[in-house]
């Protein structure tokens, strides 16, 4: 069975369908984005002296475990992560999956 990871992505808003076809082109078969909004936006400028918008995407992108450096990489560069108040990445492996065994790029067997 290969194992599954979960890319996860906080971008700027307006910047994850970019993020996202990037990654599509090192190997990311597919995301999910949603819309959230952070609360430490007064503390980040408070004590960093840097803007950070409080409207964010957040993608999602599960793969397997050998595509997830490149997707992760692709994505750091593409959404400019490295720059203050640009966003934040994480990953983690994938428990108890259900619902992903009709796709053929996943091999859960």
């Amino acid at each position: 069975m290969s194992e599954i990871m979960a890319v996860v992505a906080i971008v700027e808003r307006g910047k994850a369908d970019y993020v996202v076809n990037r990654a599509k082109k090192v190997g990311a078969q597919g995301a999910t984005i949603l819309y959230g909004r952070g609360t430490g936006e007064s503390e980040a400028k408070k004590f960093l002296n840097v803007h950070i918008e409080s409207s964010k995407e957040i993608i999602i992108i599960l793969t397997e475990k050998e595509k997830c450096k490149q997707i992760f990489d692709e994505i750091v560069e593409a959404g400019r992560l490295k720059e203050p108040g640009t966003g934040i990445i994480f990953t983690f492996p994938v428990s108890n999956l259900v619902g992903l065994h009709h796709r053929e790029s996943f091999s859960l067997n």
